[in-house]
């Protein structure tokens, strides 16, 4: 069943805001996810104070996190030796509220009017309950949340309680260490869940308090890393706090007062976090220093809101529905990434702990593209926080017989946390993630400064890894062999073609700078082997082969039933790889990313072959497979593709939206829209334009940050305007066609698109891989 688009009398439809109308037990820890706020830096899920089911409620930070030995089974050279993990910091956002005496709480109490609200013009979470006490009296207690911007590591809420006739109210405001709290740790049953770990992590440095007023300090068992907190209360009918506790697992201020009816009570809790400090007192001074009052914070968040959506709102005429989403996923972004700063982007931005809070290849490719065309300064600072760990990626390649950088599967400190290395390390194509969108950014952005130094050693460096990593065979061409490639369902495969695609990208990106770093004989060396990369070809089916051997490999059973995907938490990895089945796209994303490189019949005929043995079990193929589809001709299977990524989280389709957004698939929304339906392709001479818009669609519009000008793009049926808002004139192509672009809308009309037709997957409700089988076969 779907969350969300099942039941619209409980969620329902609005164009800038997620609602809800109704407590239902049940999908507590979904809704932390959907409800959470953030900035990039600080994340506060969106559980609510009076819930007796929450999850996993809490709070975190970017990047701070808790490291461990790893213990292997069986050793061997070069195994990644330090665990990470994301932690959940001290969390502010704890009340209990009793009236007359009865602790009001939504299982126990009796609600009379119900609604919470995610504000995505503001960054406000709001929630509002009517309760009729036992007591007899009606009371209204209503909460508010945001995060900062300017100041990212502050959190500012509200409460109000009124009444309709005098009660006692008993109200305390609480910060506890949900970190060091039993918790039952479902890692062991589902690898992309976090783990818990054992015993105190956070050791207590400073604990003060008085009045309401705390400042805190803690320090973690093994990073070394620590974490300062100054909160201040202030409520508006002048009473006095009733008494202040202080201690390392929960520290509260409580307010007894009586509440005459016209009288609302206000509590105002401003909290400011800082971290990476040295000196815990210092850090604990630090975080008071950054605090802001409430309405600063709100009107922060709303102004950083208001700047947002007039630059990189995407619209969607006639689809209120599809809209609505559309914003959630868009929201989404600038949570996971606004003020994330000089700092990768986790798979679960700071909205929960899910892949123990690591940046993977997700931010590179489904990220870098939102962030290059909306935020090119933050875009840069992912790419400089990369630069940042190659003195590590340097030792790594060392480690691993080769040359150059060899960057981390999965990490937080830049050391590779990946304890399984046939679905870790080795996914050597992470280094040309990262260069790919080292040259996206180069290309795209008005940015001088960042070639000459970062840009330039990234590809360089990663170049040089491949160039050692493979090997000119005795048939005169370049071998990459030992690799995984994206999908994880082959692995440890010889010449993967998304490996040996990328990695000629990386090869010739880097042999056509001019950089006295490179020698000749490198630069050579680096041309011939992009010249020569063996790209495997089935002649027989005309198709390009995801590896040297897939085509060979056993059919999957597609009879298997739904119970048993995602096939990773149901079989052993041995009995997934000899068999023809996909977790993800992995050759269709090559031609994606690679454009340039292969026929429109090539990707015809590679999307007809490997999109009905794709499971889906990835929430980042979904995106990859709407796109392609566009691009191809499969009209009413690219809108399914895409509306399957829009509602991913929202329908909690993949059963572990518990864990947070699933960042990179909001990513690919993005790039779903701009690059799939207006059929947006870049790198090449010229910005390029190919659209595709769905069937019933009336129109798209978006905005893009492009070579130092904002270019507004709209979308019909049957023509595709630009205009450049601010900025020089663009050329563009479209459909092959040069266009110049000014301050003036210039209209291109459009030859309709054929629907070539292909099955719809998702309309029997069976497994789309299964539907899609059949109907070929047929």
């Amino acid at each position: 069943m779907a969350l969300i688009t099942d039941d619209r009398t409980r969620f329902p439809v609005a164009p800038s805001s997620l609602l809800e109308t109704r407590y239902e037990p049940g999908d507590a820890g979904t809704l932390e996810t959907l409800f959470a706020i953030g900035n990039g830096h600080l994340g506060v899920r969106g559980a609510h104070w009076a819930a007796d089911d929450a999850e996993l409620p809490g709070t975190f930070i970017n990047g701070f996190h808790e490291t461990w030995d790893i213990k292997h089974a069986e050793n061997a050279y070069g195994f990644a030796r330090t665990g990470q993990r994301i932690l959940y910091v001290p969390d502010a956002t704890n009340f209990t509220v009793n009236i007359d005496g009865e602790a009001l709480s939504l299982a126990g109490s009796t609600v009379l009017d119900y609604g919470r609200t995610l504000d995505f013009g503001s960054g406000l979470y709001l929630s509002r309950i009517t309760w009729l006490c036992r007591s007899g009296a009606t009371v209204t207690t209503t909460e508010r949340r945001a995060v900062g911007c300017n100041s990212r590591g502050c959190l500012g809420i509200t409460l109000e309680i009124s009444a309709d006739r005098e009660v006692y109210a008993d109200v305390t405001s609480s910060i506890i260490n949900r970190q060091d709290r039993a918790v039952e740790d479902h890692s062991d049953h589902d690898p992309r869940r976090s783990g818990r770990h054992a015993g105190r992590v956070l050791h207590p440095v400073r604990l003060d308090g008085d009045a309401g007023s705390f400042r805190l300090a803690w320090q973690t068992a093994e990073s070394g890393q620590q974490v300062g907190l100054a909160v201040d209360h202030w409520v508006s009918t002048g009473t006095a706090p009733f008494g202040t506790v202080v201690d390392q697992d929960e520290s509260s201020v409580r307010y007894v007062l009586a509440l005459t009816p016209g009288v609302t009570f206000r509590m105002e809790k401003t909290v400011s976090y800082a971290v990476d400090g040295r000196d815990v007192t210092d850090l604990a001074e630090t975080a008071e220093a950054g605090i802001r009052n409430v309405n600063a914070i709100f009107t922060e968040a709303a102004t950083h809101y208001r700047n947002y959506w007039a630059t990189t709102d995407i619209t969607v005429k006639g689809q209120p529905g599809v809209q609505q989403a559309i914003r959630w996923n868009l929201f989404q972004l600038s949570q996971a990434t606004a003020r994330a700063g000089v700092a990768g982007i986790p798979a679960k931005g700071v909205s929960g702990s899910g892949y123990e809070g690591h940046y993977f290849w997700d931010q590179e490719v489904y990220l870098l593209p939102y962030l290059t065309y909306t935020n090119p300064s933050a875009a840069r600072q992912v790419l400089e926080s990369r630069h940042g760990m190659l003195p590590l990626a340097r030792k790594r390649a060392a480690e691993l017989n080769v040359d150059g950088a060899l960057f981390p599967w999965r990490t937080i400190n830049g050391l590779e946390a990946s304890a399984y290395y046939a679905a870790g390390t080795a996914q050597f194509h992470i280094a040309s993630a990262i260069a790919f969108a080292t040259h996206r950014y180069m290309w795209a952005s008005d940015d001088p400064s960042f070639q000459p130094d970062a840009g330039a050693e990234l590809l360089i460096e990663t170049a040089r890894m491949w160039a050692s990593l493979g090997f000119f065979g005795k048939d005169g061409q370049f071998h990459i062999h030992g690799v995984t490639g994206p999908d994880e369902y082959t692995a440890v495969v010889n010449d993967n073609l998304y490996t040996n695609v990328m990695a000629r990208f990386n090869l010739l990106a880097a042999a056509a700078l001019d950089d006295p770093r490179i020698t000749d004989e490198e630069r050579d060396v680096w041309t011939q082997a992009a010249t020569r990369m063996h790209l495997p070809y089935d002649e027989d089916l005309q198709v390009y082969a995801q590896d040297n051997d897939f085509m060979t490999l056993e059919p999957w059973d597609w009879t298997t039933p739904r119970s048993k995907y995602p096939l990773l938490l149901n079989y052993h990895p041995l009995v997934i790889y000899r068999h023809q089945v996909l977790k993800q796209a992995d050759t269709v994303l090559a031609m994606f990313l690679q454009w340039q490189d292969f026929t429109a019949e090539d990707k015809r005929r590679a999307f007809d072959f490997y999109d009905p043995i794709t499971t889906g079990d990835s929430t980042l193929s979904a995106c990859v497979q709407g796109i392609m589809a566009a691009e191809v001709g499969y009209g009413q299977a690219a809108l399914e593709h895409f509306t399957h990524a829009l509602f991913i989280d929202l329908d909690n389709t993949h059963g572990n939206t518990v864990d947070g957004v699933h960042i990179a698939s909001t990513g690919g929304v993005w790039s779903s829209l701009v690059s799939g339906f207006a059929g947006y392709r870049d790198q090449g001479a010229l910005p390029h334009f190919d659209p595709r818009l769905p069937a019933g669609w009336e129109g798209l519009s978006f905005q893009l940050n492009i070579q130092g000008r904002l270019l507004l793009v709209q979308l019909e049926q049957g023509a595709i305007s630009f205009t450049v808002a601010s900025g020089a004139p663009l050329e563009v192509s479209v459909r092959g066609r040069k266009h110049l672009v000014t301050d003036r809308t210039l209209r291109v009309g459009l030859e309709p698109v054929a629907d070539l037709g292909m099955p719809s997957p998702f309309s029997t409700g069976l497994p789309a891989h299964a539907v899609a089988v059949e109907a070929m076969a047929a």
